[in-house]
């Protein structure tokens, strides 16, 4: 009997092919689109992952593959531990990370439950990650082989059973592989953009989705000082603020300004130049392992587009991790992750918290 896969598919070409490959592995695949958009998300992003568009082009690509195919209603799980999520962390004056926690809480978590309804073993997605299932020991998470569309960030906070169930077929390929094969394919999709945005985000504006979403009566407004404790001007709220914005802050200095701390106790936001971005230790929170928690050598990369850079991690406990860069680093901002590699292997990661409030 052949083993049965669940399988995400977003409509996008990646999800695609990963389904397709499965099926070509001798899986028993069973497709499954995840309908997360809020009502009053439809007509501002038809055309997104939290669109009516795409589970239009995932049962056509399901058809044409000649694999069953399901849309399960999770809109109620998204607003409650994605977007609910995301709005809280700009109110505590920290910058979140909307693709991690969808993929720690629903593609790998409530998902799970309708897998093993229908009787599947694996979930599968069309993340550019590997995930080795060794004999022995645990899953083993590294980055895909096309560094350019690396997705193991991403993919950081999946606990060992998340990840034992969990395939990710394209994880040895390049994104030019992928799309040859859906054209091979004649699937509709292969030319289909990718998504560069927040899904839920219409045009990538958080700013308009918060006020939208919050009402303009839940923001928090204060002041901004500089690193002297100079008032500088008023602000509409500090859900409109991240560490290394520059835009939207008062001018007249003779260099540049550029937000350094947020505080949610006082809702101040505070500025100074270039070289105050600049940080060469912070602490991690809800630290995840996959290998044992000790004191290490790593590359760390403090954001998705970070390349990495040398640190020494050391447990405070065994949730959160002093981290010591090796050569300062600029904009490490509060609700980002922080991901420990070796090579190309993921060790773990957290979330990076906010450093002790700034002193004039």
């Amino acid at each position: 009997m052949k083993t049965r896969v669940l399988a995400g598919m977003s409509g996008g070409v990646d999800s695609s092919v990963a389904a397709w490959l499965l099926k070509e592995q001798g899986y028993d695949v069973v497709g499954v689109t995840m309908k997360v958009w809020p009502q009053d998300c439809i007509s501002r992003a038809e055309d997104k992952c939290c669109g009516p568009q795409a589970i239009a082009d995932a049962r056509g690509v399901a058809h044409a593959l000649g694999v069953p195919h399901y849309v399960v209603d999770e809109a109620g799980q998204f607003e409650k531990v994605v977007i609910d999520y995301f709005s809280k962390e700009y109110r505590e004056g920290r910058t979140p990370n909307p693709c991690v926690m969808c993929n720690e809480k629903l593609k790998f978590g409530s998902l799970w439950e309708k897998a093993r309804a229908i009787g599947a073993e694996y979930i599968a997605t069309g993340h550019y990650a590997v995930i080795e299932h060794p004999p022995v020991g645990g899953a083993v998470l590294r980055k895909g082989l096309d560094l350019t569309k690396d997705q193991s960030y991403f993919l950081f906070s999946l606990r060992q059973e998340q990840l034992r169930r969990a395939l990710t077929p394209l994880g040895g390929m390049t994104k030019m592989e992928i799309r040859e094969i859906a054209r091979g394919l004649g699937l509709k999709v292969a030319e289909k953009a990718d998504s560069q945005e927040i899904c839920f985000v219409p045009g990538n504006d958080y700013k308009a989705f918060l006020k939208s979403h919050l009402g303009e009566g839940e923001f928090h407004p204060g002041g901004i000082y500089d690193r002297e404790g100079n008032f500088l001007g008023e602000h509409d709220g500090i859900e409109m603020f991240t560490v290394g914005q520059r835009k939207g802050l008062p001018g007249g200095g003779a260099a540049p300004r550029y937000v350094i701390d947020i505080d949610p106790a006082t809702n101040r936001v505070t500025v100074g130049g270039a070289e105050d971005l600049a940080s060469e230790e912070f602490e991690v929170e809800r630290t995840t392992w996959h290998v044992e928690c000790e004191s290490l050598e790593a590359q760390v990369k403090i954001r998705y587009s970070h390349p990495g850079t040398a640190a020494t991690i050391t447990p405070l406990s065994p949730t959160r991790v002093k981290v010591r860069l090796h050569t300062p680093q600029k904009a490490v901002t509060p609700g980002q992750a922080a991901v420990f590699y070796a090579g190309d292997r993921v060790l773990g990661g957290g979330w990076i918290c906010r450093q002790p409030a700034l002193t004039s």
